[in-house]
């Protein structure tokens, strides 16, 4: 595997260079050896400006040209699953990270590297601490903190898409349903009140619960409201005074977080609920001149994103955004998450004639 020491050479080709970021171990928190090589690569490029905030490196073009275009990707990946270093069978790259999301920094280090002069001036971010919580967000830092260095007229997020175009993103909700009951001894179970037995009415709603689905800019988001976990119970021979139901709502994005509260509020009505976790959506704003040529460019076609991704961010930013990368979103974060050579070949050559045209 890539040491601390061992520079990154942007002249290889995306599918090698892929293998050397997947090479370097940077699970959430871990980021820095690979920051600092990301920096030192790009910094050999005169014709890109380096600014650097905690492990989150952008580099930027400053051309004078009437469109600024950002692309973005997270150093960080899930915990290794003995899955490095990376090898390659046949087109496949195998590997931690490989669709999650280095192939998609691969590409965007190739375009800083080979495009000194594109058509639009650029913006590449590359952060950190995207697969943990929201708090500790790289983007969410720079947002907060450096937001001009992320001013753009469109966004790219490198996130694993299969090379297709995927629109926005949903919101998501996190809520803890909690039901009491009346402790006792369950030899005399008749002197309490389970808790328990009271979830019995929550999982039914969730069973009965009809979920939406919503058509925006021509792509359909399917919304889903899920218990994710239960949890309840003193002891086996204690009837239970507590149980609390976690409940995942992922939501279209012409819901906004109070909307979509007020929603799951409304189906859990007579209940304790309590939000534990909330982050929005993102319109696809396929409407966007800058995105329907983006869209063009790389073959016409869409579809939703189901999940939360950073678009939601430039989208709070005001700057229009989607999610087009190499990687397969079904192998994020699996044990045999693998990348397409040839898909991290295409979605570069996709992106570098839209840029040079």
């Amino acid at each position: 595997m890539s040491s601390p020491n061992t520079p990154l050479d942007l002249t290889l080709d995306g599918g090698a260079l892929t293998a050397r970021l997947v090479d370097f171990p940077s699970v959430s928190g871990d980021e820095q050896a690979l920051a600092d090589a990301v920096e030192a690569a790009l910094r050999e490029y005169p014709h890109l400006t380096v600014d650097r905030y905690g492990n989150n490196v952008v580099a930027r073009t400053n051309l004078g040209r009437a469109e600024r275009v950002l692309l973005a990707g997270h150093l960080d990946t899930v915990p290794i699953a003995d899955n490095l270093p990376s090898h390659v069978e046949g087109d496949l790259l195998y590997g931690c990270g490989t669709s999650d999301m280095k192939s998609g920094v691969a590409v965007q280090l190739r375009l800083a590297a080979t495009l000194p002069e594109p058509n639009r001036d650029l913006t590449f971010v590359f952060y950190d601490c995207e697969e943990i919580e929201a708090s500790r967000n790289g983007l969410g830092h720079l947002a907060a903190q450096r937001p001009d260095w992320l001013a753009a007229d469109f966004a790219v997020l490198l996130e694993p898409s299969g090379a297709v175009v995927e629109g926005g993103c949903q919101g998501t909700l996190r809520v803890q349903v909690r039901l009491t009951g009346v402790r006792a001894h369950a030899a005399r179970s008749w002197l309490g009140d389970n808790a328990i037995h009271h979830a019995a009415e929550v999982l039914g709603r969730l069973a009965a619960y009809e979920a939406r689905l919503v058509e925006i800019d021509g792509l359909e988001y399917h919304e889903g409201l899920n218990a994710v976990r239960i949890d309840g119970g003193v002891a086996g021979n204690v009837i239970p005074d507590e149980c609390v139901v976690t409940v995942n709502f992922r939501y279209a994005p012409d819901r906004d977080e109070a909307t979509a509260e007020a929603h799951v509020r409304e189906v859990f009505a007579g209940f304790d609920v309590t939000v534990t976790d909330s982050a929005p959506g993102a319109l696809p704003g396929l409407g966007q001149p800058a995105a329907r040529a983006f869209l063009a460019a790389t073959g016409g076609t869409a579809r939703a994103k189901f999940g939360w991704t950073d678009v939601a961010r430039f989208s709070a930013l005001g700057v229009p955004a989607v999610n087009y990368g190499p990687g397969d979103p079904n192998l994020a974060h699996k044990r045999e998450e693998h990348c397409s050579l040839s898909a991290i070949a295409e979605v570069e050559e996709r992106l570098a004639a839209w840029l040079s045209a």
